[in-house]
Order: structure tokens, then C-alpha cells, then sequence
């Protein structure tokens, strides 16, 4: 079986168990976003700046791999035109099932985003693409791919793991894994991954992350750094994911 299929399998069972970046915002979410008061995540738990996307109003808003129901939902109602695309099935029927509580109108495109994405050049103003890259063996055509259907002057928001929770066991106090991790060069962590329900995850570099996304041609603008939100790392306040916003020139 293709490991994506494997991911997106994961992912469903995953969001049936209650996993939360499975579950869609509450009424009162949205609709304290109606009334402006509002913030979405690119990475754990910091809510990503405002400033970061401007005015929403009126803009098309592709969400890559960010089906779940809590940041289209958001968008939508600032006034954005929104169209998700996600490989998990239970992503996108909580995509849909909100969007019907609410009665807004969004594009929900159940794909996966190693593939060509299905849209024509220049057609979004900004691609929100929240940490998935992780289950993803090469992420420099995905930035390929934004970079293309994205509009000159268009935004790309990214959610990035820079690596170093692959490298600790589960308790976060012992390192026993190398990097990089691939399951798919490495038949005993494939066996693991598969056992432990991980999915099949794969860890990457800046040199991959911010340098692929440099090398397809954005301009970086801006950078932060976040922590997983919970356990030991995050206990001693050690950075594990960035999140960038990058200008297609």
C-alpha cells in the first residue's frame, strides 16, 4: 500500500478517536469570527498574526491538507472565498458538516498534496498549509505547487517540524532515534510506525523546508517558532516547529 494511503487511513481512525486537530470549532468560534474576534494556528499554540494575511475579505484562500473544521471556518467567516483540500475523508466530512451548520460555501477537494494540486496558476491569494508536511516524503514539490497556483504577490503560510521530535522516544527524555527518519529507507521503522499507528512520518530540514520554499521562488517575510504545547520538550521550552510566511515575487 502507497504510504499516503496509510496516512490518510491513520488520519480517519485518528479523528474518530477524538484527535484534536480532527474536531471542528464550536458555534461560538465562529461566531465570535463573525464579530472579528478570532485566531487560527499554523503550529501548536500560537494563533498566527493578523498582520500575516490582512484584509480576508473577498480573497481565495486555499487550505493544504487543513481539513479538520477549525481554520477554514475562521476564514470563511471574514469573508474569504475557501477551498480545502485534504486526503483524509473524516477531515473533509467535518469540513462539510460545518460549513452546512453555519451555512457558508466552501470547495472541499478530498486529494493528496504530493500529487499535481487540481487548481490553475495564479488562482488563490494565500495557501494556509498547517503542519502536514511531516507526512510527506519530499516537500519540495508541494512548494512547487504553491508557488504556481498561487497569484503574484500571493502568500504562503506554513506550519513546518523542524525535526527534533523524531529523534526522542515517547516520554520526550531519551534520544534513540537518527535522523533523518524514514520509514520508507528503514524496514524496521516502518514496521514500528505501522504498530504504533504513527502513520508513516518522515522528519526534514530547513535546508528542505524554508530552503524549498526559496528555491520554488518566495520571498521570506516572516518566521516564528513554537513548541509541541505539551510534554517534556515543550516543559523546558525547546522550539520544535516554525511557522513562515513567504510572498511569491
Amino acid at each position: 500500500m502507497e504510504y499516503q494511503k496509510i496516512n490518510s487511513e491513520t488520519i480517519d481512525k485518528w479523528c474518530k478517536s477524538g484527535w484534536e486537530w480532527g474536531q471542528p470549532i464550536k458555534h461560538e468560534i465562529y461566531e465570535a469570527a463573525l464579530n472579528g474576534k478570532w485566531g487560527v494556528y499554523l503550529t501548536p499554540t500560537k494563533t498566527v498574526p493578523h498582520e500575516w494575511f490582512g484584509d480576508l475579505r473577498g480573497k481565495k484562500i486555499l487550505g493544504l491538507a487543513s481539513g479538520g473544521g477549525q481554520q477554514m471556518p475562521v476564514f470563511a467567516a471574514l469573508g474569504a472565498v475557501c477551498t480545502v483540500l485534504d486526503y483524509s475523508a473524516e477531515q473533509c466530512e467535518s469540513e462539510r458538516i460545518i460549513s452546512e451548520r453555519e451555512g457558508y460555501s466552501i470547495e472541499i477537494i478530498q486529494a493528496d498534496m504530493t500529487k499535481p494540486l487540481p487548481f490553475d496558476d495564479n488562482d488563490f491569494d494565500i495557501v494556509f498549509h498547517p503542519v502536514s508536511n511531516c507526512y510527506v516524503e519530499e516537500v519540495k514539490p508541494i512548494f512547487k505547487e504553491c508557488y504556481r497556483v498561487l497569484k503574484s504577490g500571493g502568500i504562503l503560510l506554513c506550519g513546518l517540524d523542524i525535526g527534533i521530535n523524531f529523534v526522542f522516544d515517547e516520554a520526550e527524555t531519551e534520544m534513540i532515534y537518527k535522523l533523518p527518519f524514514n520509514p520508507l529507507k528503514d524496514e524496521k521503522l516502518y514496521e514500528e510506525s505501522v504498530k504504533n499507528d504513527w502513520g508513516i512520518q518522515f522528519s526534514h530540514t530547513l535546508e528542505e523546508q524554508i530552503g524549498g520554499q526559496l528555491e520554488a521562488g518566495f520571498r521570506l517575510t516572516d518566521i516564528y517558532e513554537d513548541t509541541n504545547g505539551i510534554g517534556n520538550l515543550h516543559e523546558h521550552n525547546i522550539p520544535s516547529f516554525i511557522a513562515t510566511r513567504a510572498v511569491k515575487l
